[in-house]
């Protein structure tokens, strides 16, 4: 027979826990705030503005983007690479995102799963990608981008 205190707390913790359902809700509603973040880069892609589309970026010296040179470090690496790749709005193309899959692995950190794809003049570059996002200051920034 379980003692006393082992019934308390059981009891205890069945009676503070959330509900799953809770738990899907608030998952459904920071997944839409991690879309919401991505949607608006992609905006700010299509509409040629590469330093709008970065605020979706972790502006620290430790955000790693790892592309086809390799990982490279930092807010102004990236953004500097960005531009050296993409000089002007035809090299910019008008940009797609398709998401895979949002995991939630812990209330502050997520991972992102998708495709990406350019539709520009002459060609249609596309590729995939992998974030590792985080919650900072309540709101979700890309901290670790690799895309190919």
């Amino acid at each position: 027979m379980l003692s006393f205190r082992i019934f308390c707390f059981i009891f205890l913790l069945i009676l503070f826990l959330p509900d799953s359902s809770v738990i899907a809700k608030l998952k459904v509603v920071e997944e839409n705030k991690i879309i919401a973040v991505l949607e608006k880069q992609e905006k700010d892609w299509n509409n040629g503005n590469i330093e709008a589309y970065m605020q979706g970026y972790w502006q620290s010296d430790s955000l790693l983007f790892i592309g086809k040179s390799g990982p490279k470090y930092g807010w102004k690496t990236t953004l500097e690479n960005y531009k050296k790749s993409y000089p002007d709005r035809k090299a910019m193309g008008k940009l797609k995102f398709t998401f895979l899959k949002i995991e939630l692995i812990s209330p502050r950190d997520a991972v992102v799963i998708g495709k990406w794809e350019l539709t520009r003049e002459n060609d249609k570059p596309s590729g995939y990608f992998s974030l590792l996002m985080k919650k900072m200051r309540g709101k979700w920034k890309v901290a670790i981008d690799h895309s190919s």
